[in-house]
């Protein structure tokens, strides 16, 4: 997981036409006959030309508009234009090549894989967790029911069933969300198969607010930590972040529980401390933080 100062936030699916239809388009774009001459794999050679005769500027707005996907007020960059990337007129937006040259950008610039709407119906079920990680509710709906109509509903519901302890947070929140209230009936039995597990177990009750499933005392870390990576995973504010594991509790109380973090074998312990340790308003709490962090640190190490 990358440190959280790092994080980019996720971005939505992106909408993009067949791969047949892009080659058309770049094809079409006024410089295309200059650069294009001869080539097998056009869009890949068009992203090379792009990015080597295409500055830093323009790629930034490029991957702007991207982020944005909505017009932008003023006259289009010229050069966006010719390589087909923008469309001409005041306002403007990109265009289909645009829209996937900023996917490519994002993911040169922050390892992040935007996903494209249908393209996750091949994928398994960590696969389609971890795209499904930024859609928007009526997306993540159109995405699913894709991947559904490849499966039977207890064979999907096992296979995300499974993969739930190895996936990222954001990940595993999704799929509770998914086995909880989108899986029907064998979504439910797989997460009553899954809620006696140690750990998993019970960041599912704790999300799904179950009675039936209390955490042991060494799962309260591990739980708190879970959701909380799980924001950080998203690019959530460090408030944000503070006030999932702070719910509702004063500040001595905070400090007692920051305690407990530095027990647990989470693997996204350190960056949440570290969101503690950096933007806690009380100093209180900020230095039991610092403390739990030194002690992980110390643990990890006896450990080997």
């Amino acid at each position: 997981m990358p440190a959280y100062e790092d994080v980019f936030p996720l971005q939505p699916p992106v909408r993009l036409p067949p791969q047949d239809e892009l080659v058309a388009a770049v094809r079409a774009a006024p410089l295309a006959a200059e650069f294009l001459d001869g080539q097998e794999d056009v869009l890949e050679a068009w992203g090379e030309v792009c990015r080597d005769r295409l500055d830093e500027g323009l790629l930034l707005e490029v991957v702007r508009l991207f982020v944005a996907r909505e017009p932008a007020v003023g006259d289009p960059p010229a050069e966006l234009v010719a390589f087909g990337l923008v469309k001409g007129a005041n306002p403007y937006e990109a265009t289909p090549v645009g829209l996937w040259m900023g996917r490519r950008l994002i993911g040169e610039l922050t390892g992040q894989e935007v996903p494209v709407m249908g393209s996750l119906a091949e994928r398994d079920g960590a696969g389609l967790l971890l795209g499904l990680r930024s859609y928007p509710e009526a997306d993540r709906d159109e995405e699913l029911a894709g991947w559904l109509a490849r499966r039977d509903a207890a064979g999907a519901a096992r296979e995300i069933a499974g993969v739930l302890p190895a996936v990222s947070p954001l990940s595993r929140a999704i799929g509770i969300e998914l086995l909880g209230f989108q899986l029907g009936d064998e979504g439910r039995r797989a997460l009553d198969d899954l809620v006696i597990e140690p750990k998993v177990g019970a960041v599912i009750a704790a999300r799904l607010s179950r009675d039936d499933r209390q955490p042991a005392t060494e799962e309260i870390g591990w739980v708190l930590v879970d959701m909380a990576a799980a924001l950080l995973e998203f690019g959530g504010e460090p408030s944000e972040v503070v006030e999932s594991v702070a719910a509702g509790m004063e500040t001595d109380e905070q400090a007692s529980t920051i305690t407990l973090l530095a027990l647990c074998d989470h693997p996204a312990t350190e960056p949440v401390l570290r969101v503690f340790i950096d933007y806690h308003p009380d100093a209180g709490v900020a230095a039991a933080a610092r403390k739990a962090l030194r002690r992980l640190h110390g643990l990890a190490a006896a450990r080997g």
